[in-house]
């Protein structure tokens, strides 16, 4: 009878171990199928970053995308609730009851208009440090552009005079009694600190007269006295006012534009001849276009670089967009062709067929010349600066404003935008953009993508980032020092926060 049940207790567990090996052997074939997909399509990914995407992306003719909503192409990003704050502190208004001004600053403003503008609003911060009667700018007639326009051409004099009361005096001329007396000729130093001005107070006690020859980049970015910041904030965006004739024919367009779509992109398109041959930018143009930019950048003192690589400036990300990239860009992002697109720019190299391979796909281009009528543009005609204020009024008032080129007008669109409450500014990664191009060239080896879904996706997610949302001012690249260290911080013009743009705690106490 023992034996007996001992025999049917070790067939029992005979079974019950059997069961539990067969269950155990299928669970580890299940694991083992399992890692052999997992590791096949990490193996199938490396081969290419894309391709694994590709096949997750349905063809747009099988499956459309879905069209992108209203509030993610034109509202303004998310701002948490911050605001302009350019009023002095207490501390900054004891100090002007005791300031003299029989000391003066006369200035020779270098530049096209906004390299003008953003070097104006330095010299008042700088006369304001150094004690001093600002004497109304003289603007550059020798640049490029050889516009003769005049400070009160272009800007509202009185207003910029009355406006800048509480900060510094501005004169309209140096009196008669002064013009003649030796005067110090002085070329301030760029990116220059609060305390390198204070050391420049000495000049007062050999002379009554100060000359700036150059105003652009005369004061550091960053690392400034708040007072200071926002007194530069003040000039630039509220001192600054255009003059009446450039503000109503502005105001009159921006009118227009909005008659007919209700919105629009004002677009900095910045293919223009001085740019490419500045910049040595030649891809895409003819043999005998290269020839031309070259021969023009080595004719102009100032830009005289003999040798630049036109392919490494491209894959650099140093070049504007070529017409034909900006359209395939924007409507990655998801624009629809009739979108209606001012364009803020002069004479396009290459003209109406280069110009076509954009309106081809937005058809719904416009320039404030097909705007305005030949009589409301006459007294413009030939004043690149007063011209460009028009286009920079349009741009900054645009429901959304992209530029082509990172060159000094869309710098100080940006700033404005960002001062005004982050309007939706789209800046294009150009080097990433640049690889994405290339892989749509179906001439080149990396030509594997098309104008689909894919497309778009790795364009929107490129530039989430890249809307015009709150952030700090960028500093310097590390590892560098002095003036190479200050000219790669942003520009405290193109991006005035925190300084001039503060939280909700603060704002009882500094708007």
């Amino acid at each position: 009878m023992a034996r007996s049940r001992g025999g049917r207790r070790f067939r029992f567990r005979f079974r019950f171990h059997r069961r539990n090996l067969c269950a155990a052997a299928a669970y580890a074939a299940v694991l083992l199928i399992a890692l052999s997909s997992f590791f096949t399509l990490i193996s199938l990914s490396k081969k290419d970053g894309f391709e694994d995407r590709r096949e997750r992306v349905s063809s747009e003719e099988e499956h459309p995308s879905e069209p992108i909503p209203d509030r993610e192409l034109w509202d303004a990003p998310f701002s948490f609730g911050l605001h302009t704050c350019v009023k002095p502190t207490a501390k900054y208004k004891a100090m002007l009851g005791a300031r003299e001004s029989d000391r003066y600053i006369t200035v020779r403003s270098n530049g096209g208009l906004n390299q003008m503008r953003t070097g104006i609003a330095d010299m008042v911060a700088v006369a304001h440090i150094v004690n001093a009667t600002l004497v109304i700018p003289e603007l550059d007639r020798r640049s490029f552009w050889k516009d003769t326009s005049t400070f009160s051409d272009i800007f509202d004099e009185t207003h910029f005079i009355e406006a800048l009361k509480g900060d510094i005096r501005v004169a309209r001329e140096l009196p008669k009694e002064l013009e003649s007396i030796p005067r110090a000729r002085k070329h301030f130093s760029s990116w220059a600190s609060m305390g390198y001005y204070e050391e420049m107070r000495r000049l007062w006690n050999e002379f009554q007269v100060i000359h700036v020859a150059k105003s652009d980049s005369r004061l550091a970015n960053n690392d400034l006295p708040l007072d200071i910041q926002r007194l530069r904030c003040r000039a630039m965006y509220n001192a600054l006012r255009f003059s009446p004739p450039i503000e109503i024919l502005a105001k009159k367009l921006i009118e227009r534009l909005r008659s007919r779509e209700g919105r629009y992109i004002a677009l900095h398109l910045r293919y223009e001849k001085d740019m490419l041959s500045f910049t040595g930018c030649t891809y895409g143009l003819t043999e005998a276009e290269s020839k031309e930019l070259t021969i023009m950048r080595e004719n102009t003192s100032h830009w005289k670089v003999k040798k630049i690589n036109s392919t490494e400036q491209r894959l650099g990300g140093n070049c504007p967009l070529t017409p034909k990239e900006v359209g395939i860009f924007l409507q990655a992002l998801g624009y629809p062709p009739s979108t209606l697109i001012y364009i803020a720019a002069g004479e396009i190299y290459g003209g109406n067929a280069r110009l076509s391979t954009l309106s081809s796909r937005f058809p719904n281009l416009v320039f404030k010349e097909t705007l305005a009528t030949k009589e409301e543009l006459e007294g413009f005609t030939n004043h690149a600066s007063q011209s460009a204020a028009i286009d920079y009024i349009i741009s900054v008032e645009s429901d959304v404003f992209v530029s082509s080129y990172s060159g000094n007008m869309a710098r100080a669109v940006e700033g404005h935008r960002r001062f005004l409450g982050h309007r939706r500014t789209i800046t294009p990664d150009r080097k990433g953009l640049v690889e994405v191009f290339d892989r749509l060239d179906d001439r080149l080896e990396s030509g594997d993508l098309r104008e689909d879904s894919l497309l778009s996706e790795l364009v929107r997610q490129m530039h989430h980032n890249r809307q015009g949302a709150p952030r700090k001012r960028k500093g310097a690249l590390p590892g560098l020092k002095g003036k190479a260290r200050s000219r790669t911080e942003e520009s405290f013009y193109e991006n005035p926060y925190p300084e001039c743009i503060c939280g909700p705690k603060s704002h009882s106490k500094t708007m």
